[in-house]
């Protein structure tokens, strides 16, 4: 009877998840004709024209895959296209896996329903877990559709949206089933080099470093919780001697978080209201998701003298790999990426 239950609610989820792809395929919207409608927006034609130029690049400068993707838009009429349900026990900082047959296994759930995925929460909420629900701006298909454009996208700046078509495509162009780490390091790697490239070629400096520096520090103290609270679910107790650690942790890092903040970025508060909401183990798994590889990535580039089909050869060559070799692999190209 379980497991009967368990197919019917993934028939269900599937059956979610196949209207919610097909609703943006049907209201797509050919970039080029809004372009050419007196009637669209001036702003929103302003962005559009920006993607389709990154669209282009991505293709001709950066070897991404060639296809329709990002040459239609879609207006959500909602924040965002996605929400992911994140899901840990209450004393372990490892994800309650999820696995897809394309996607494989991954560390959350997503929903096009913000109230579906929030019953999900609350169902995994009451067998104990702790939960998260984030919403998403963008993600890709792996090129199994044409990914459009997302009117969730726009509410970035250029830079932002640039980018991130970068990073979706290059998850079209190479993909690892069940290893997020490996395929978001790599994703993020090409948005980052991407980006550089893309603003040197429109006569623009270098992305302002600041901003990137704060980002990796807040994520630095994040993943240090996270292995606080590793160490201290791992000396064991009953619950309530983990559940008062689980507490006390939390509550240091966010005493170290204000003197982090006041010793380097003083005036900036640009993290106090993530730090001040109710913080669980499924809140920290995001962090470090996007960035584990990402050195080893950048090494892997310079040894392909910047020229991306070398470095295309060499990340498919990792992908090939079995699982621990891979990460062996990537360890070692850590070991050539620059301190400090």
């Amino acid at each position: 009877m379980g497991l009967l239950l368990s197919g019917c609610a993934s028939l269900r989820y599937y059956a979610h998840v196949a209207h919610g792809q097909g609703e943006l395929l049907l209201h797509r919207q050919r970039i080029d004709r809004l372009l050419r409608d007196p009637r669209t927006d001036p702003a929103l034609a302003r962005r559009l024209a920006l993607a389709l130029d990154a669209r282009r690049f991505a293709a001709r400068r950066l070897g991404l895959p060639d296809n329709r993707s990002y040459t239609r838009y879609v207006d959500l009429h909602r924040p965002y296209v996605v929400w992911n349900v994140f899901a840990t026990p209450r004393h372990s900082v490892e994800a309650v896996p999820q696995c897809f047959p394309i996607a494989g296994c991954v560390a959350y759930r997503g929903y096009f329903d913000e109230a579906l995925a929030r019953t999900r929460a609350e169902r995994l909420r009451a067998q104990g877990d702790d939960v998260w629900v984030g919403g998403v701006p963008a993600y890709s298909t792996l090129g199994w559709f044409a990914d459009p454009i997302l009117s969730s996208m726009l509410r970035w700046d250029d830079d932002e949206l640039a980018a991130t078509i970068f990073h979706e495509l290059a998850h079209q162009l190479i993909y690892v089933k069940g290893d997020s780490a490996f395929n978001e390091s790599f994703a993020s790697f090409v948005q980052e080099q991407g980006l550089r490239e893309w603003r040197a070629a429109r006569g623009l400096p270098p992305p302002d470093g600041r901003a990137q520096a704060m980002d990796d520090g807040f994520t630095a103290l994040v993943l240090d919780l996270r292995e606080r609270l590793r160490a201290a679910y791992a000396r064991g107790g009953g619950a309530a001697a983990l559940d008062a650690a689980k507490q006390a942790e939390i509550a240091a890092f966010r005493a170290r978080y204000a003197q982090w903040r006041d010793a380097h970025w003083p005036g900036d508060h640009r993290y106090d209201a993530w730090v001040a909401a109710p913080i669980n183990n499924a809140r920290l798994l995001p962090f470090g998701l996007y960035d584990r590889w990402m050195p080893a990535f950048a090494a892997l580039f310079r040894r392909s003298e910047a020229q991306w089909p070398a470095f295309y050869a060499g990340v498919r060559a990792l992908a090939r790999q079995p699982a621990a070799a891979r990460e062996q692999a990537l360890r070692r190209l850590l070991d050539e990426a620059p301190r400090g």
